[in-house]
């Protein structure tokens, strides 16, 4: 009988640590964002990137990303949206966060990393797909030119339409480059349950 018991305990404590490593596998908070192509499905590595994670979320609980545009489009580099609206007129957006690329994480084809400007830490709300391994965008030290840009999330839902977005036509508007011709409308975000 106390044979069985240890047993049961040993088997009990073996399905509560699969049931506990099962949940924290499904743990990292998801986004879809439905475009005016398709849906995109993001998991967000908050363990990697918790700060720009709830940046991202806070902006994508606000309804900010709602009728924004994928307004860079090259093709063997990235898409980028998330800061102009259909009538191209930049958002309004909260203070900027500090850079999190020396993370671990790679800007890898289909990764999700937040734009900025030249100061390694001005991202706010724009954040662009990877459409190929961008390895010179990785974090190499944390100088000006060497921070990178922060990983945050990986697509892993809606590949193809990334890839359509990708191969879309694009031209100049005012001083913007690589606009695709016809608005690539983010419909919504929404942080799926």
């Amino acid at each position: 009988m106390k044979l069985f018991f240890q047993s049961l305990a040993v088997l009990l404590f073996a399905i509560s640590s699969f049931v506990v490593h099962a949940e924290g596998a499904i743990a990292l908070p998801k986004v879809k964002l439905t475009t005016s192509h398709g849906d995109i499905v993001i998991e967000l590595n908050a363990d990697k990137a918790p700060n720009t994670v709830a940046n991202f979320i806070s902006y994508v609980e606000s309804g900010f990303y709602t009728d924004t545009i994928f307004h860079r489009v090259i093709i063997d580099f990235m898409i980028q949206g998330g800061g102009f609206d259909k009538e191209f007129t930049k958002k309004e957006v909260n203070e900027p966060i500090r850079n999190e690329a020396n993370n671990g994480l790679d800007n890898t084809k289909g990764s999700v990393a937040m734009a900025r400007t030249g100061d390694p830490h001005s991202a706010t709300a724009q954040f662009f797909i990877n459409t190929v391994d961008n390895d010179f965008l990785n974090f190499r030290g944390e100088n000006d030119a060497a921070w990178g840009y922060a990983v945050f999330g990986q697509v892993i839902e809606g590949h193809e339409v990334v890839e359509d977005i990708r191969a879309l036509s694009t031209s100049n508007r005012g001083h913007h480059q690589n606009v695709p011709a016809d608005n690539v409308v983010i419909l919504s975000a929404s942080i799926l349950k």
